[in-house]
């Protein structure tokens, strides 16, 4: 087995997952196309370096069904004996889609990649495309199935989270994403998304509410509640399934979940001999990767025993980890994960997270990728572990070393 490296990491810029929302102008085909033509730009590569694009997205209908990846290829700079794999592991899409592209090369299945993900959440909604998981009763029936945010709130009774824990970590992500940008700590990856006619459309993260404390998502309802309480209530679905706990506590809501919005991210993944033969210097190597199935109904505890495995596999442990990004779908599902590991926040999650700047799903694995590796050689570290919930009960977790 060979080793596999990333040269490039960028990202756009994530707009407002609504019809009001800067990127809802934007196709997910052009969306994609504008992030591979500036990692073509930007590493001088040329139109068929690539063995192939492979990108993610969750909802695989309409504008983001038909195989994106190609499509994207086909109106982008490359060559088009350059194929496109579309592949779907919900919130983990954009992971996948890098670790399968470093798999590849480990593998000897072509010397480099160009990987990642886009959903574009205010022109295709999540659940339009209609999952079995939710709408087929003898499926759902037997997996228990709930709603995410009925899950996050199932996190948060089971281990012990309080509305008050919920909160505090929102207002802190917002914190930190502010300070982030403020000091401009995503400027090299950032792809300012512009109009046909070159215009600037978008440059900056435009979900985050920089301003947000205590007393204002103290006013705020849980936003789950009545769809577990209120009959035919999901509460009872996942009391059979955890019947144990008397009640389920609904401490979330839109300030301490993740922001509904559009996006895209893409990495440059290649063998050691890739980069000498294209004068490109690897920023790190890709130690481990690896993903896991989980109780479906809890759903979003994926994270955890990923990492488990990613450590066991790669023989370290989690003190051998200088930082790590968790993806904040909820808020729930990121203190769950310090507290099995018992990490500080200080090394986890340091410029926010989806709860500020959003989670556009078939992208988020590969933004957590890339933010967790400019933030290793900001701070001069070597490690670092990036790790992501997934619907229906997943996750997926990789480990980046620093070259």
């Amino acid at each position: 087995m060979g080793e596999a490296y990333i040269y490039d990491a960028i990202r756009s810029p994530r707009g407002k997952g609504r019809s009001d929302g800067s990127l809802h102008e934007v196709t997910p085909v052009k969306l994609s196309a504008d992030l591979i033509n500036a990692m073509k730009r930007r590493n001088d590569l040329g139109g068929h370096v690539v063995e192939d694009v492979i990108w993610g997205n969750a909802t695989q209908v309409k504008e983001q069904g038909g195989c994106l990846a190609r499509t994207a290829v086909l109106a982008s700079d490359l060559d088009e004996r350059v194929p496109g794999l579309s592949i779907n592991r919900f919130c983990a899409s954009g992971m996948e889609a890098v670790n399968l592209a470093a798999n590849q090369v480990k593998g000897g299945a072509g010397e480099a990649y160009i990987a990642g993900g886009v959903e574009c959440m205010s022109r295709v909604p999540i659940g339009s495309d209609g999952a079995a998981i939710a709408v087929d009763p003898s499926v759902a029936m037997k997996a228990y199935f709930v709603p995410q945010g009925i899950s996050a709130d199932i996190i948060a009774t089971e281990y012990g989270f309080s509305r008050a824990d919920a909160d505090a970590y929102a207002v802190e992500s917002q914190k930190r994403a502010a300070r982030a940008w403020g000091e401009g700590r995503f400027e090299s990856s950032i792809v300012p998304i512009r109009d046909q006619n070159g215009l600037p459309i978008l440059d900056r993260d435009e979900h985050m509410r920089p301003d947000t404390d205590m007393q204002a998502l103290g006013a705020l309802n849980p936003a789950f509640k009545d769809q577990g309480e209120v009959m035919p209530g999901f509460d009872a679905v996942a009391l059979m399934k955890y019947p144990h706990l008397e009640r389920i506590n609904h401490v979330h809501h839109a300030g301490n979940s993740s922001g509904i919005v559009d996006g895209a991210a893409a990495m440059l993944v290649g063998s050691l001999e890739f980069g000498e033969e294209n004068g490109l210097a690897p920023r790190a190597r890709i130690r481990a990767t690896a993903k896991i199935g989980s109780d479906p109904t809890i759903m979003l505890t994926g994270p955890v025993p990923a990492t488990e495995k990613v450590l066991a596999d790669s023989g370290m442990k989690i003190g051998d980890i200088d930082l790590f990004e968790v993806n904040e779908a909820f808020s729930s599902v990121v203190l769950r994960f310090m507290q099995a590991f018992d990490v500080d926040h200080d090394v986890l999650n340091v410029n926010g997270g989806a709860i500020a700047m959003g989670h556009p799903l078939g992208a988020s694995g590969a933004i957590i990728m890339g933010t967790l590796l400019d933030e290793l050689e900001r701070q001069d570290k070597e490690t670092g572990l990036a790790a992501i919930c997934v619907a229906s009960g997943m996750g997926a977790a990789t480990i980046l070393e620093r070259v």
